[in-house]
């Protein structure tokens, strides 16, 4: 896929929320179906920019089900690139909603450890303010619902791997 889907996917998956007033009609679902269309058309050899595309597209508070259709194309990626995509994504994934940070971090840990061993590798060289940004929201999502399993807590950012500097 050309880099021309990765930026129209995440433009895409700023959905139009209900409350939106200023769209133009038709608009909110034309924006989901294509949403939805390029999400299902992901193959998983698009390596982890690829990934880094999906999770920041995840913009959007009511999602209206389409981002169903992300979280199976990141089921799709060699579990290396879906850790070190999401790695790559970490500024994104800060400032996407909960529930969808949780829900990426939940597909990331259940994917086994290839996927969590190249995202803790790969985090290694992000800035430091946003790995500690990510070590928190990891934190807040372990104590919480999405990563609140024995399996999949403790096993991201750990300490051991010097995150800290």
């Amino acid at each position: 896929m050309s880099s021309d889907w990765k930026v129209e996917i995440v433009q895409c998956g700023d959905l139009v929320q209900d409350d939106d007033e200023v769209t133009p009609p038709g608009e909110a679902e034309r924006r989901w179906n294509r949403y939805v269309e390029l999400a299902d058309s992901v193959t998983g050899s698009e390596g982890p920019s690829g990934v880094a595309a999906i999770v920041s597209s995840l913009k959007a508070e009511e999602d209206y089900g389409a981002y169903q259709a992300a979280h199976a194309a990141l089921g799709r990626f060699p579990h290396s690139d879906l850790g070190q995509g999401v790695a790559e994504a970490s500024r994104g994934l800060i400032s996407i909603p909960q529930d969808q940070s949780g829900n990426v971090l939940l597909i990331l840990t259940r994917s086994g450890p290839a996927a969590v061993h190249a995202f803790n590798e790969a985090m290694q060289a992000v800035d430091p303010d946003v790995r500690g940004s990510v070590r928190e929201l990891v934190e807040s999502h372990e104590s919480e619902e999405w990563l609140s399993e024995g399996g999949a807590q403790n096993v991201l950012l750990l300490p051991g791997l010097n995150l800290e500097s």
